[in-house]
């Protein structure tokens, strides 16, 4: 693999969510290039299948795209040193109001490497219960939370009901851990 390296870093946004930095990175050459990298905290998503084989997904609007999206319940990695997978049954509950006894690993991705280091991780959430929700923020408080059977997951991404990658990535993984 060639060396690369980054010569430089500097700060050139702090935002509530993200930041972004320009760097210089030195290609195998030694030639110097601009690049500007988004830094983001990292995130967790859950494919939470119930008894039934029904998963639970939220229609909540998205800014970035200006729609609201189909999507598995997620969340930022927002608190220093949480294990992801804490993270991951925190955000569950505080969503969509429920907690799981068993959680498993699907899947660590990198979002969009060519611009950002968001590092996500996908977990399938089983043994399901309900619990009082916390939603956080203002999108939260208004997504609708609908469930869909694992069976009718490849129409819905083939009709483009659901356009959201990770919820794509979790729900084909579920689909293949559990049978179809």
């Amino acid at each position: 693999m060639a060396d690369f390296t980054i010569a430089s870093r500097r700060r050139v946004l702090t935002g509530p969510v993200i930041g972004v930095d320009d760097l210089d990175v030195v290609d195998p050459t030694g030639v110097s290039h601009h690049r500007q990298v988004v830094v983001h905290p990292g995130a967790v998503s859950v494919v939470a299948v119930d008894d039934h084989g029904r998963v639970t997904l939220i229609r909540q609007y998205r800014a970035a795209v200006d729609s609201e999206l189909l999507e598995i319940p997620a969340g930022k990695r927002d608190v220093p040193g949480e294990d992801p997978e804490l993270t991951a049954r925190r955000e569950l509950l505080e969503e969509v109001g429920l907690e799981a006894d068993e959680f498993v690993l699907l899947v660590e991705f990198h979002n969009s490497p060519g611009f950002s280091n968001e590092h996500s991780f996908v977990y399938l959430a089983t043994g399901l219960h309900h619990a009082p929700h916390d939603r956080q923020g203002v999108e939260e408080e208004h997504l609708v939370v609908t469930h869909v059977g694992l069976h009718e997951v490849p129409e819905l991404i083939a009709t483009g009901r659901i356009r959201d990658a990770k919820t794509m990535i979790g729900l084909l993984l579920a689909r293949e851990r559990l049978g179809g």
